[in-house]
């Protein structure tokens, strides 16, 4: 039975595939691809001015997250990106000859980076965030091209690829890009301001924010919805929420500095950075100017409101949990976070109101009560406040019991997390 099943899979894949490339293929023109990505008279790229542009653009971008494992130099790959279907390990994207970009042309860079297809004509998997980088200009990728040649070399040859069959299969690659992958460069909005375009264009491209702010479907897809409604970050088991500050989004009642705060130092009035996002302040938009900050602040104000959550009663009564809840977080919690809830300004974050406390899943206070709270070190905040993990000190029973308290508690209206969903994410890794 199980290769019958495997051998359908391998057709099913097969002819998505062929489909999808023959619908790929009559849907864009490669010479015109490859015009675009051809440098013009009196472009150099080793002009510094192009090198530092370029510089601060793959800062936004925060490709040295993905483009360098831990330990490892600079952009020289090896980073396994963790998907539901298997790893992914980021390439070397210094200019070395072997293994690296040092071959590359920048018709090659703007065809990887705008639609998605390596310097040898293969389909990338979309764990590159083209699906977003696709809305990058030609002159900002020519400004990310030109620093990235500016790189010493390193030698460094790729890993094997970890995708389980049938994902593993690239061809099958052409359909998935048929249902999900929609190219072109940003397009400006000519009824809204150019501090609104800028950071729309930030957000929607460079910031690649939807990749993780946004629910995916089974394929790894993100099926029509709105852009930044929040969703859980395939196999890293954290939850990316809501960014639309009005009426039931996940940061309703956010002012625009507040944005801007926690971008620059990793903490607002609001709340704090953590887990994937503390990564991002601290190599990305820390590093952004104030006024990208406050462009990016102005386009997520302009986000639509949500419609009301529903949120999921249980047929357990919680009263008791709640109430022990209730007892660990007085002894436990309140000292920093007030009764209240309110926490202390630019000291201990909010928990009253808190996006990544009332998020839909309760995953990610179960795994800062488990693991800790590690705000980033940025300029603004050079030694932010922690929170430590009580992981050793607290059953899966007591941290079930302390998150769906302050998931119910003051102004929140949570679901109660259960003790089964406190073993799982115990066992999760933090990064």
């Amino acid at each position: 039975m199980k290769w019958l099943i495997r051998s359908f899979l391998v057709l099913l894949v097969l002819a998505l595939g062929a489909v999808g490339w023959w619908l790929f293929a009559a849907h864009r023109g490669d010479a015109a691809l490859v015009r675009t990505g051809q440098l013009a008279a009196g472009e150099n790229l080793s002009d510094p001015a192009l090198i530092a542009r370029g510089k601060y653009l793959a800062t936004v971008g925060d490709c040295a997250a993905c483009h360098t494992q831990r330990g490892g130099a600079p952009f020289a790959g090896g980073h396994e990106v963790p998907t539901p279907f298997g790893n992914i390990p980021s390439p070397n994207i210094t200019p070395d000859d072997e293994t690296g970009l040092g071959r590359w042309s920048f018709a090659d860079f703007w065809q990887a980076l705008h639609a998605g297809i390596g310097r040898h004509g293969e389909f990338l998997y979309p764990a590159f965030s083209y699906t977003s980088y696709t809305k990058v200009t030609r002159d900002d990728a020519l400004a990310m091209f030109a620093y990235l040649k500016s790189l010493a070399p390193v030698h460094q040859p790729a890993k094997a690829l970890g995708l389980k069959f049938p994902y593993s299969v690239r061809s099958g690659l052409a359909a998935w890009r048929t249902l999900y992958f929609r190219e072109g460069v940003y397009q400006p909005d000519t009824s809204k301001s150019p501090e609104w375009n800028r950071g729309a264009y930030l957000v929607q491209g460079l910031g690649h924010c939807n990749e993780c702010h946004v629910a995916r479907d089974a394929l790894g897809g993100v099926p029509d919805q709105p852009a930044l409604s929040g969703g859980q970050i395939p196999a890293q088991d954290w939850y990316a929420p809501d960014l639309s500050t009005q009426a039931h989004g996940g940061l309703h009642g956010w002012s625009r500095q507040d944005i801007v705060d926690l971008l620059k130092t990793g903490q607002s009035a609001k709340g704090s950075a953590f887990g994937p996002m503390a990564e991002v302040v601290s190599r990305s938009t820390q590093h952004m100017t104030d006024a990208d900050l406050a462009a990016v602040a102005t386009y997520l104000e302009s986000l639509p409101p949500r419609p009301q959550p529903v949120v999921a009663t249980s047929a357990i009564d919680t009263t008791a949990l709640v109430k022990h809840g209730n007892e660990i977080y007085d002894r436990q919690c309140a000292a920093c976070h007030g009764k209240d809830g309110n926490g202390v300004v630019g000291v201990y974050p909010p928990l009253n109101g808190n996006s990544s406390v009332d998020e839909p899943a309760g995953i990610n206070a179960i795994r800062v009560v488990l693991l800790g709270g590690f705000p980033p070190v940025t300029a603004g905040n050079p030694r932010p406040y922690s929170m430590p993990p009580f992981a050793q000190s607290l059953k899966d029973a007591d941290v079930a019991a302390v998150v769906s308290y302050i998931r119910q508690a003051w102004g929140n209206h949570a679901a109660p997390v259960q003790e089964r969903d406190v073993g799982k994410y115990r066992q999760t890794p933090i990064d």
